[in-house]
């Protein structure tokens, strides 16, 4: 049920093509494609090749990494993100929510930030896609009180988070984190850092990503499990984080 799978952004020093063939070899299903240096937004060449480049190495597209954050300064953009998610293949949208954490926010920006993820939400579900959150300090789901107040306010079944330990935060408190959110996720960002950012083995943190895929196991539906961060960002890492992925996976469930 938890597919493994990789995040374009972990090698954005290659190409598309070396993306794909990377984590075909490593055994991995899914891809999620960055827009930041991969897949631009309105790029329908970069899409393409993108997609050619899956077919060649047998892997599909779970999400299209986007940046839109849901401003006011974004309103009506949506459009063309979606239509280059489509192009991918891609069946989800990840998408910030805002620029400020939760408690440097006041009500009307709030607001302003829960019209924009309805917007976005209401644009993917004509294009039959759907879209998640980034869960990451800095934006209103820096918490995951914040984001299940948010994912209320929005209102819209198309609209999900993703999940990944947050900076900092003891193994407990981020796994009481992930029990409160559980049922929304659609997908985890899979990293080992500690303390900080500082960048491990994804066996440096076996115990919790053990017991976060037993938690994930339990919500009983599709889920993927993306390798975002390797240490020193090193490409010949992959297969060996591929691996340790899958066993804790398995481990998990």
């Amino acid at each position: 049920m938890i597919r493994p799978g990789l995040c374009s952004v972990t090698l954005r020093r290659l190409d598309a093509d070396e993306v794909a063939c990377r984590a075909e070899k490593a055994g991995l299903q899914v891809i999620e494609w960055g827009a930041d240096v991969h897949v631009r937004p309105g790029d329908d060449w970069a899409a393409e090749r993108a997609f050619e480049a899956m077919a060649r190495h047998g892997l599909t597209c779970d999400s299209y990494g986007s940046y839109f954050r849901a401003t006011p300064m974004e309103a009506g953009k949506f459009g063309e993100i979606a239509a280059t998610a489509v192009r991918l293949g891609a069946s989800r949208i990840r998408v910030w929510a805002g620029k400020a954490g939760s408690e440097d926010v006041d009500s009307y920006e709030r607001e302003q930030i829960v019209a924009g993820l309805r917007e976005a939400a209401d644009v993917a579900n004509e294009h039959g896609l759907e879209v998640a959150l980034e869960f990451h300090g800095g934006t209103l789901t820096d918490t995951a009180e914040s984001t299940v107040r948010l994912l209320e306010e929005v209102g819209r079944d198309n609209l999900g988070t993703y999940w990944q330990p947050p900076q900092d935060l003891p193994d407990e408190q981020a796994l009481a984190g992930l029990e409160l959110v559980l049922d929304q996720v659609r997908a985890v960002h899979v990293f080992s850092w500690w303390p900080s950012n500082e960048r491990h083995p994804l066996t440096f943190r076996t115990e919790l990503w053990t017991r976060a895929f037993g938690l994930l196991a339990k919500a009983g539906r599709p889920l993927d499990a993306l390798l975002e961060f390797v240490p020193d960002n090193d490409p010949d890492l992959i297969p060996g984080e591929a691996d340790s992925l899958r066993k804790l996976i398995e481990a998990g469930a």
